[in-house]
């Protein structure tokens, strides 16, 4: 057990991602450590990485950084996303380890599995199969920062621990058509639909690829959790311990949204895997437990990007 007191500093690499944001709000509200605050490093140069944590002296440490995205956004960059998630990985954990925080938290991601994986996906899969091709440079880089940690702990004797977060979502997530995951995207596009009366709304894929969805704040209080009573060398998943069909998914929002047109599903386009439920047993263990059911987090997560497009177009 890492008792995390008021008197403890806790830096969010990422604080302005989807989890690292939703890290903020919780630890904002829980009245625990303090999270370091300031303008965050340049995280892909070494040396600012290094002058940062030298200066604020965390205590803690969460790496909810590197960019990610959909399908078609590890189609269009997979150079980038791989190479700039291998550099976050080792700059924040040497770091790290060189100033001695005590303890530090890595976020993975479940591409980082198998395509195949036996289902619910455990950490023993890891590294027994091939990965999903159309994530492949980014799980690799992801399955990189799960290992990086363990040597850390080997080599060093580094209380570094990895967890791997489920399909995360929130009012903070990333609405891009081209760029983001598929609740983000399917927000955006749903709400579009629905303002301009489209008659019908096409979907990439059959509809039947499974993920296992998990909203920011819970993943965020799963985090807590995990520093504060988890350390061993086997990544943890944090995730429901079920999944839904992209399907369901894109039904949900049609009601979430009030788009009263058809949803038709390209099967011409890729799924990706078919499907990610993580075995959330380990995390069930310690206490946690989502508290938020994915239709209310879908209805706040539609609610903040219709505040944030309607506040843009009053700005303009």
């Amino acid at each position: 057990m890492t008792p995390l007191g008021p008197q403890d500093r806790i830096w969010i690499a990422g604080g302005r991602s989807l989890v690292g944001a939703a890290l903020g709000r919780v630890l904002a509200r829980a009245g625990g450590p303090t999270a370091v605050t300031g303008p965050e490093p340049d995280l892909l140069d070494r040396r600012a990485v290094d002058r940062f944590v030298a200066r604020t002296r965390p205590d803690f440490v969460v790496v909810a950084a590197g960019p990610s995205g959909g399908i078609g956004a590890n189609q269009r960059r997979p150079a980038s996303l791989m190479h700039d998630n291998l550099l976050v990985a080792c700059h924040v954990l040497d770091a790290a380890r060189r100033h001695g925080v005590r303890k530090l938290l890595y976020l993975g991601s479940s591409c980082a599995y198998p395509r195949d994986a036996a289902q619910p996906m455990a950490a023993s899969s890891l590294l027994t199969g091939p990965l999903e091709p159309t994530s492949r440079p980014y799980a690799m880089a992801k399955l990189s920062g799960l290992v990086l940690c363990e040597a850390y702990r080997r080599q060093h004797g580094a209380r570094f621990v990895a967890a791997i977060p489920a399909d995360v979502y929130g009012p903070d997530d990333v609405f891009s058509v081209e760029d983001s995951h598929v609740v983000g995207a399917l927000v955006r596009r749903m709400v579009e639909a629905e303002r301009s009366g489209a008659p019908a709304l096409e979907l990439w894929g059959t509809g039947a690829a499974r993920r296992d969805f998990v909203y920011a704040d819970d993943v965020a209080e799963a985090c807590l959790v995990v520093l504060a009573a988890y350390d061993g060398e086997e990544p943890i998943n944090l995730g429901t311990g079920g999944d839904v069909a992209i399907r369901t998914l894109a039904e949900t929002l049609r009601e979430v949204t009030g788009f009263g047109g058809e949803l038709r599903f390209d099967a011409s386009r890729p799924d990706g895997a078919p499907r990610k439920g993580l075995d959330g047993a380990a995390l069930a263990a310690l206490g946690w437990r989502p508290r938020t059911s994915l239709r209310d987090g879908l209805e706040a997560t539609v609610a903040a990007y219709r505040r944030r497009t309607d506040a843009a177009a009053v700005a303009v």
